[in-house]
């Protein structure tokens, strides 16, 4: 990544503490447990990254199979992953600000839209997210049923989908390069 060797890797169950940490520095208004965290990692490890550096991890993507248009409520165990997923679910980007800017975000989306080729990807835009998000490929889709779900991300929560075969730039700047 622009010679700053930084790079994704996949995440290992070592890495939960720091993911954790990484979690609460970046989402303190939306915390989840760490239940939450080993769990999408026990049932989608291929869709589960840590951004490294020099070692350190500096940002961590997760992302399951999972059913369009359902998002998963914030701080929820999923149980087992749909026999027949419909979207690859990002449930969570977040990177530490010295990562932002970087194209790690772009890089970690392009990654997992490769790890369930041919579906879609969706997500919850989050904290200003959205023009982040729409600059790799994702609209927002409206459905009142959202609704309550969305609001207990935030009043500003969007659903968004990317179709399989959409591609985002090599590289955006944006501040929202973090967050979903």
């Amino acid at each position: 990544m622009r010679g700053k060797a930084w790079g994704w890797r996949a995440m290992r169950e070592a890495d939960l503490p720091v993911v954790s940490a990484i979690a609460a520095q970046v989402h303190p208004g939306h915390p989840e447990s760490d239940p939450v965290f080993a769990e999408r990692l026990r049932l989608a490890p291929a869709s589960c990254l840590v951004l490294e550096r020099g070692g350190e991890a500096e940002g961590y993507a997760l992302a399951h199979p999972w059913l369009r248009a359902r998002p998963v409520p914030l701080d929820t165990l999923l149980g087992a992953l749909p026999g027949r997923p419909e979207v690859l679910y990002l449930h969570d980007l977040a990177l530490l600000p010295a990562a932002r800017r970087s194209g790690a975000g772009g890089e970690a989306v392009r990654r997992l839209a490769g790890s369930l080729p041919g579906l879609p990807l969706a997500l919850v835009a989050i904290g200003g997210t959205e023009g982040f998000w729409r600059a790799q490929g994702f609209a927002p889709v409206y459905d009142l049923a959202l609704e309550a779900v969305l609001r207990g991300y935030d009043p500003g929560a969007r659903y968004m989908e990317r179709a399989p075969d959409q591609r985002g730039p090599d590289r955006v700047a944006s501040s929202a390069d973090w967050s979903m």
